[in-house]
């Protein structure tokens, strides 16, 4: 751009274009650019908009801590920060960075899965954000009760996020309940070391909760009596809790809280009985989740369950023993349902299904996954009566065509998502009328046709040119796709996202040259692809910069020219399967030393990597990776020295014990 050009723009020091507008103002035009792209072209050709933008930013998402400093200064409005993905953070890095920085408009901030980060780093954080409201520290397993008792310095906090913190006790949740009295939404899922004790003083000190999640701990009844008091609580998970029966769900009906939401699936010792008694306690529940937790379901909780239909929005019954007269009493008893789930469900039928959406009409989500009595009758009564369908998942009905796909496609015009994975679709001229059909959902978002190898290019062409929408497609297995497929969807679907390609085994490198388009791709499975090579990865990551998740497991062929353009243009991945690939210790060391962000490997069974490879390749990631997968057989033969510092850094190792079988393509 020349300096004329770039005055014009407001680029340079004159008064003119939009150099000449007020920051607030610029940052209002900014506020109403949506695309990640557009807004950089809008930073690089003005410095205007770049200083409007610094001036007006109120979200970021670091990826790599070196810059971190210079971005928190950059950016003084800052009301969300996301670190969640930033590699290698510490306690010492997050500190450093956070010394100085002006953080005081600073709200909401997310350390998930950030395990190197400690309680000496959750302190500087909360002494730098005094305005701090939400923190997620989800999937941090290492931490306990002193990063708990660190959180509960930020008194104003009213979101906590501790799922999977494992090292937290009833001792870290009393600090957070006596800091934090002003908590609105909770989760402690998966913290296996808190029990009653714990949750019966957090009921007592947290009296502003409206949002709790127990799930997957061993508390009993007794906290489901203490929970009851609460009388703002809205939301209730306490997903596969073995030890919450029907004595503690009457206990919660008798309470005094105005529950919206409740989630008891996978809790084995829960019936019926139990689910009728928390109905006749709470008249205005809108989401009922069951999944996995009854075998059958009695006339007592049906009865109650009739008595929801002013307010009863998401019913999950998956797993359960269902009926045709069943489904036609809830039905007829739940009008107003905008979500039903059936998914595994036995005795599922048309006539069934009929009956249940012949009275719901504001369906938007059905899932009748592995319900395999259904046939096209359920397509056209759900077509008749679901006009405002959403979401339809159909996995594994194999007694669907084409013809039931038609109706839906002409009557669901707001269909943005359905699954079709290894449905009766399965001869080339039904699948291309099917594809065909649903080429007419132009909001489709995602389309999973896994387990169809009778979808041919020709098929997948139709979707290409109607679908511009589509964010995730899922062609798991569909053999008979090759490069022109691609071609075609790469020319139509450019804003997919998430690409699933897996033993699609006529994709050559030509093929993957096309994927270069996707800019927004950030998720691609290319799963036993054997044909593809270290020149077909490089087509695509020159092209997807964006690319966050990779899959290349048994791609036999891909070499260390493969890794090599990853470690040059790959700069965001942050998960990658190379195993089985005929990769060596130096292309292993080099991708390692050299992705940043990198933080999850599966590296099975890499044969020409050898012992003193591996070695070096893991030293030069050491403090980066969260997650490592590898052949059991060298955990005797790496130093003791490398294994405890990976631990030490917060790597979770997975050792696995396989054989070397190489598998075909198909």
């Amino acid at each position: 751009m020349s300096e004329e050009e770039a005055q014009r723009y407001g680029g340079g020091t004159g008064g003119g274009g939009v150099g000449a507008l007020s920051v607030d103002l610029l940052g209002q035009v900014l506020d109403r650019v949506l695309e990640r792209r557009d807004r950089k072209a809008c930073r690089l050709v003005s410095r205007a908009f770049a200083r409007a933008e610094a001036a007006h930013r109120r979200a970021l998402r670091v990826l790599r801590r070196e810059p971190l400093p210079r971005l928190l200064r950059a950016f003084p409005a800052l009301e969300r920060l996301d670190l969640s993905a930033c590699a290698s953070l510490d306690d010492a890095s997050l500190a450093a960075a956070l010394a100085g920085a002006d953080l005081g408009t600073v709200r909401q901030v997310c350390l998930a899965r950030a395990s190197g980060v400690g309680w000496r780093g959750l302190e500087a954080l909360v002494a730098a954000c005094p305005r701090l409201e939400a923190v997620d520290l989800s999937h941090c397993v290492g931490a306990g009760d002193r990063e708990a008792a660190a959180l509960a310095a930020a008194s104003g906090l009213r979101e906590l996020n501790l799922e999977k913190c494992l090292g937290v006790t009833d001792m870290g949740l009393a600090k957070v309940a006596v800091g934090c009295p002003r908590l609105e939404n909770l989760s402690f899922k998966w913290c296996r070391e808190i029990s009653d004790i714990g949750v019966d003083l957090l009921v007592k000190k947290c009296r502003e909760l409206r949002s709790l999640d127990i799930s997957y701990l061993k508390v009993s009844n007794e906290s489901l009596r203490s929970i009851s008091t609460l009388e703002k609580l809205e939301e209730l998970a306490m997903v596969a809790c073995s030890c919450i029966d029907d004595e503690g769900l009457e206990l919660l009906s008798r309470g005094s809280n105005s529950l919206q939401s409740v989630d008891v699936s996978r809790c084995d010792h829960v019936t019926s009985q139990g689910l009728a008694s928390l109905i006749d306690g709470h008249s205005f529940l809108q989401k009922l989740y069951a999944a996995d937790s009854l075998h059958e379901i009695g006339q007592d909780f049906l009865s109650k369950l009739v008595t929801l239909k002013a307010t009863l929005a998401v019913l999950r019954l998956d797993g359960f023993e269902v009926s045709s007269s069943l489904l036609s009493a809830i039905g007829e008893g739940c009008t107003n349902l905008v979500e039903i789930g059936l998914s595994k469900c036995n005795g599922v039928t048309d006539e069934g299904i009929s009956s249940l959406v012949a009275c719901c009409s504001y369906l938007r989500t059905i899932d009748l996954t592995c319900c395999n009595l259904v046939t096209n009758n359920s397509l056209d009564s759900i077509a008749d009566n679901c006009k405002l369908l959403e979401c339809l998942r159909l996995e594994s009905c194999s007694s669907i065509n084409e013809k039931g796909l038609e109706r839906i496609a002409s009557c669901c015009p707001n269909l943005k998502e359905i699954d079709l994975t290894d449905c009766g679709v399965n001869d080339e001229v039904n699948s291309l009328a099917a594809l065909h059909h649903l080429a007419k959902c132009s909001e489709l978002l995602i389309l999973k046709l896994g387990l169809s190898s009778s979808i041919s290019d020709k098929g997948l062409g139709f979707i290409s040119s109607k679908c511009g929408k589509l964010i995730e497609l899922d062609l798991y297995r569909c053999s008979s796709i090759t490069d022109d497929g691609l071609a075609a969807l790469a020319n139509g679907c450019k804003k997919i996202k998430l690409l699933n390609l897996c033993y699609c085994n006529k994709i050559t490198d030509s093929g993957l040259s096309h994927l270069g388009a996707l800019e927004e791709l950030t998720n691609l499975e290319l799963r036993c692809l054997v044909r593809i090579t270290g020149i077909g990865i490089s087509s695509v990551v020159t092209g997807c910069k964006s690319l966050v998740e990779l899959d290349l497991k048994r791609c036999y062929s891909v070499d260390d020219s493969g890794l090599w353009a990853l470690a040059r243009y790959a700069l965001n991945l942050r998960q990658l399967t190379i195993s089985y690939c005929q990769v060596t210790g130096l292309g292993l060391c080099h991708l390692l030393s050299s992705l940043r962000c990198l933080q999850d490997v599966k590296m099975v069974h890499l044969s020409w990597v050898s012992i003193e490879g591996f070695e070096m390749a893991l030293r030069a990631a050491c403090g980066r990776l969260k997650k490592l997968k590898i052949l059991s057989g060298l955990k005797t033969v790496l130093s003791p020295d490398l294994l405890q510092l990976l631990q030490a850094c917060g790597c979770r190792i997975r050792w696995v014990n396989k054989p070397l079988v190489y598998k075909d393509a198909i």
